[in-house]
């Protein structure tokens, strides 16, 4: 009696055993199905559409202001992170020397027009006396020795006035120099911007090409975004991006499109190139940076500086 119940509860448990390993594997099934199409519609709709990197970057053409002329600084107008319009006064230099050199620009070309007036005057007595002895050659007046000594003497007075001519043209170019200097003793912003790396200081004497500040136009920014080399397939000048900073957070969405492509990787213009010929060759993935041209009315309302963090996210199938 008791084995036909022990074997009937023994078929039973077997059978539960069994719908249950079913119920997993089916259970295991859908998972995996539901898996595999929420990849695929991640795919179609996401993967496929867009490619992404945090490794991006703000950046500007930033104006490096230097002197164009020696002297000693006598007004440093601006600090920084001041904001400055293009045309405004950063730096005036002592302007002694410079005015000086136009004194003595202006007496140098007032000798060579004395110069000149003098030799103007000496061509045209010059030119009346050959006239007169040619007048009088067929009379026999004038030997020819004479007529010879006259025509030279005319051509040393017209040789005097041509040189004294090109010594008012250097004087006159002397005096503009002068000028031109004068006026550089008072250094403008060449840009709209904020200033940066202020180095110039109140009586230093400075020299022309040496850095005094940079200029930073943050109204014109850019994004460096450093994307894989085998994200770029797709990627073409002209599609729409969208880009996130570290500093205003994910609330904040900036829109852009892609300008274009850096001539070379990073690694091909760092200052010691990989050596990939070498027997030891490891394939590394590089990145190419991809400009971004922020759209102005994001720029202007949610102003961003050099060097910021940046996630871009270009659309693929936007119109490029």
């Amino acid at each position: 009696m008791n084995q036909p119940i022990e074997t009937s509860i023994l078929h039973d448990l077997n059978n539960n055993t069994r719908k249950r390993r079913v119920q997993l594997f089916s259970l295991l099934a859908l998972t995996v199905a539901a898996a595999g199409g929420g990849g695929w519609a991640y795919w179609s709709l996401v993967g496929s559409r867009y490619v992404s990197t945090d490794n991006a970057y703000t950046a500007a053409e930033i104006a490096v202001v230097t002197a164009e002329i020696d002297g000693p600084v006598a007004d440093v107008r601006v600090v920084d992170s001041q904001k400055v319009a293009r045309g405004d006064i950063l730096v005036v230099l002592d302007e002694t020397d410079a005015r000086l050199a136009v004194r003595q620009a202006e007496a140098d070309l007032g000798r060579a027009l004395a110069q000149v007036a003098s030799a103007r005057a000496n061509l045209e007595r010059a030119g009346i006396d050959l006239k007169r002895r040619e007048a009088l050659v067929g009379s026999g007046s004038v030997s020819g020795d004479e007529l010879t000594q006259i025509k030279n003497g005319a051509s040393n007075a017209r040789a005097a006035l041509d040189a004294a001519r090109a010594t008012e043209i250097l004087a006159r170019t002397r005096l503009e120099k002068a000028k031109v200097d004068l006026g550089r003793t008072v250094i403008h912003s060449p840009v709209d911007g904020v200033i940066a790396r202020r180095q110039v200081q109140l009586g230093q004497r400075v020299q022309p090409s040496v850095p005094l500040l940079s200029v930073v136009p943050v109204q014109d920014m850019y994004v460096n975004a450093n994307f894989k080399e085998v994200q770029l397939e797709a990627v073409r000048p002209g599609q729409s991006v969208e880009m996130v900073s570290d500093l205003y957070g994910k609330d904040v969405v900036f829109h852009g499109v892609v300008d274009g492509f850096s001539g070379g990787t990073g690694s091909a213009f760092s200052l010691i190139p990989a050596q990939n010929a070498t027997g030891n060759w490891i394939k590394v993935v590089q990145r190419l940076p991809v400009r971004i041209r922020f759209d102005s009315a994001d720029l202007a309302a949610h102003p961003l500086r050099v060097g910021l963090s940046m996630t871009a996210k270009i659309d693929l199938r936007s119109k490029s």
